[in-house]
């Protein structure tokens, strides 16, 4: 097994960025390993406007090392009230590319979701039109519905008559950790994609739970079974360009994570790229990680794959316990531990 890849300059298409002085604190992670990224809407408030995503990708920019390229790709927030004028001027936007849609109350900062999907279908319609993709945080929110369950029931109860009112309509199912979402996706036609993440590849629900409760390990959707981290790793590994890298790196202050009611989110963007290339290397897949972090997420979006590229080393390094958070610090996936790659 090779212990240096050379990959085409990946993009990560499903991002957490925060705002304000946190942004100097995480940009920068992602700016060195990725040259673009689909930027999450869910500020609070939430970026419903092009004229506030427009805006938002210059704080962003802003915040980007001196000397490093990097693009920020923006999206809009989907509300009961989001109307298909501003569909259009987003399409018009060379910085809007997605809508993304929270079920309300699906996560952190979806209060403002959409609480009924029939209220959007006039602006779907024109969404469909146009291709603009829908990115889609899937899972239900009723309490009676198991949390281990709610991506399996949102894909039979809400996605799949979605698709069929609106068959055309450009879909990206993000963070998907069931074997049910990766069978959907394998049965759906080429307009229907899914990100995954390094966490999800790499960790089962154990990790939860491993010596106490470890609230750095909680995201939403949930880690699940190991029988679906193989299904996520077997689909990521497969050379199918339906699946791409998104990581949804999601800071959290320590505080807000180490609390009573503590945040979901896993903040892995200093080691993205590495973490991706140990689960690519425990599958025997090296040579198709390019294919999954650098080159399917572009032909899904109708953009170029970069020119540029970034070497990675098998070269054990260990990630820090904590990391800057603005005025607050976070703890990172791995912290205190050894990731098995370098970005040299």
């Amino acid at each position: 097994m090779s212990d240096e890849i050379t990959l085409t300059l990946p993009d990560d298409w499903h991002l957490h960025v925060r705002d304000g002085a946190a942004l100097f604190s995480v940009v920068p992670d992602t700016a060195r390993r990725f040259g673009r990224a689909i930027i999450m809407p869910n500020l609070r408030p939430p970026v419903t406007t092009v004229a506030e995503a427009e805006a938002y990708a210059g704080r962003i920019r802003e915040a980007v090392p001196a000397g490093v390229a990097f693009e920020p790709l923006m999206t809009l927030y989907l509300t009961d009230k989001t109307r298909p004028e501003e569909i259009e001027r987003a399409v018009a936007s060379p910085r809007v590319h997605a809508v993304k849609y929270y079920p309300a109350g699906a996560t952190t900062n979806s209060d403002a979701g959409v609480t009924d999907l029939a209220r959007t279908f006039d602006t779907l319609a024109v969404m469909e039109d146009h291709g603009l993709p829908l990115l889609i945080h899937g899972e239900v929110t009723d309490p009676a519905v198991d949390v281990f369950d709610r991506e399996a029931v949102f894909i039979d109860t809400v996605l799949i008559p979605l698709l069929q009112r609106f068959p055309r309509l450009r879909v990206v199912l993000e963070h998907i950790t069931t074997r049910q979402a990766v069978e959907f996706l394998l049965a759906t036609e080429d307009h229907i994609a899914a990100t995954i993440t390094p966490h999800h590849l790499l960790l089962n629900r154990n990790a939860l739970f491993t010596g106490g409760i470890r609230p750095h390990h909680y995201c939403l959707p949930v880690l699940k079974r190991e029988a679906h981290r193989q299904a996520l790793l077997e689909a990521a590994t497969s050379g199918n360009p339906k699946f791409f890298l998104g990581t949804d790196s999601a800071p959290h202050a320590r505080a807000a994570k180490e609390s009573a009611c503590g945040c979901a989110g896993i903040y892995s963007a200093h080691a993205a790229i590495e973490l991706y290339a140990e689960a690519f290397a425990e599958a025997g897949a090296l040579a198709r990680l390019e294919g999954f972090a650098s080159r399917h997420g572009p032909a899904f979006y109708g953009l170029p794959h970069n020119t540029e590229t970034i070497t990675l080393r098998r070269e054990p390094w260990t990630v820090p316990e904590r990391l800057p958070f603005g005025e607050e610090e976070l703890v990172p996936l791995r912290a205190g531990e050894t990731v098995g790659w370098r970005l040299v």
